[in-house]
């Protein structure tokens, strides 16, 4: 593993989130204590939203596995309990930090093996296709998970209208890097951008999203705006935030977290409880907003639940030795 002046924290390491949350609530005071109930999924899908951004309307999809039935993590700990290193390494710095991200104008270029390469400002994104509501399960690997209802399009209604040649076998994602406006640049955590990739085939398939929301308005700067990705099978850290570029290349690339520490963080990283990151186990997880004290611990899905609709990607394949 390369040296970089960072350790990722051991499992014992991380505070318990029962415990973040009560302190993060006691400093924002009772009024912000309030607004972490959570909406239930019925109450977003007739429409509920927090009203703190631009709203983003979309319809139900109908897409198979795409709306989970499931109590939807309240928007305050979606919004304020996040992983974005661009803005640091601390679970509170991005919702702290991010104001500084400029979201207009913004692009996203299609370069590579593609027939129809371009670049697209995000309003045209945004009108490509119907944008649909879609509760999906995340699941960090760290250990903790949540249940967000994101506004977005399968990302194939893009792989489509670019059309990838035959030399086309994976799908990679670079994200921002501005010094300028991401303070967390200046650590030595990653070698920046940020960059993730996906196989042609999971890229393709429906249930990858392509986000431009949460809870029925535009993404918040924390969560990845004004674009990222979500492939809800895999650990969230697949999921890139404010893209921009999509490149379609014949040759696996090697992800961010490849680079960093490739006996930690494999190229798939679909979730599976059967392989344990090397410092603890992922068998069990935590559901931010069911953790007090002697709350008890999930246990965790394989694919994070989605397994009837993407085991068929990997049929054949020994997923321990391609985590």
């Amino acid at each position: 593993m390369q040296d970089r002046g960072f350790n990722h924290p051991l499992g014992s390491e991380i505070t318990p989130i029962g415990v973040y949350l009560d302190r993060r609530r006691w400093m924002q005071g009772a009024a912000a204590g309030a607004a972490t109930v959570a909406l239930p999924a019925a109450a977003v899908a007739q429409g509920a939203r927090p009203g703190k951004l631009a709203a983003l309307p979309s319809a139900r999809s109908n897409v198979a596995g795409a709306v989970v039935m499931e109590k939807a993590t309240s928007y305050n700990d979606v919004t304020t309990y996040n992983n974005y290193y661009e803005f640091g390494t601390d679970k509170s710095d991005p919702a702290r930090a991010a104001g500084s991200l400029k979201t207009r104008p913004w692009a996203v270029a299609v370069e590579g093996e593609v027939r129809k390469p371009g670049v697209f400002d995000i309003e045209s994104l945004l009108k490509l296709s119907p944008m649909e509501e879609r509760i999906y399960r995340l699941r960090c690997v760290e250990g903790w998970s949540m249940v967000i209802p994101w506004v977005g399009w399968s990302l194939a209604d893009l792989i489509k209208r670019v059309e990838p040649t035959g030399n086309a076998k994976f799908v990679q994602f670079v994200t921002l890097a501005d010094r300028a406006q991401m303070p967390g640049l200046s650590s030595p955590v990653l070698n920046w951008p940020y960059t993730e990739a996906l196989r042609l085939d999971e890229a393709m398939h429906p249930l990858t999203l392509l986000a431009f929301g949460l809870y029925g308005e535009v993404l918040p700067n924390q969560n990845g705006a004004p674009v990222r990705l979500v492939v809800p099978w895999k650990y969230g850290f697949k999921s890139g935030k404010s893209i921009v570029k999509i490149r379609f290349v014949e040759k696996q690339p090697t992800t961010s977290w490849e680079q960093a520490a490739s006996e930690e963080y494999g190229f798939y990283s679909n979730v599976n409880p059967q392989v344990d990151h090397p410092r603890w186990s992922q068998a069990t997880e935590r559901r931010i907003g069911e953790d007090g004290l002697f709350a008890k611990k999930r246990r965790t899905l394989m694919f994070n639940g989605y397994g009837a609709q993407v085991a068929p990607l990997y049929a054949g394949m020994d997923l321990k030795r391609f985590f």
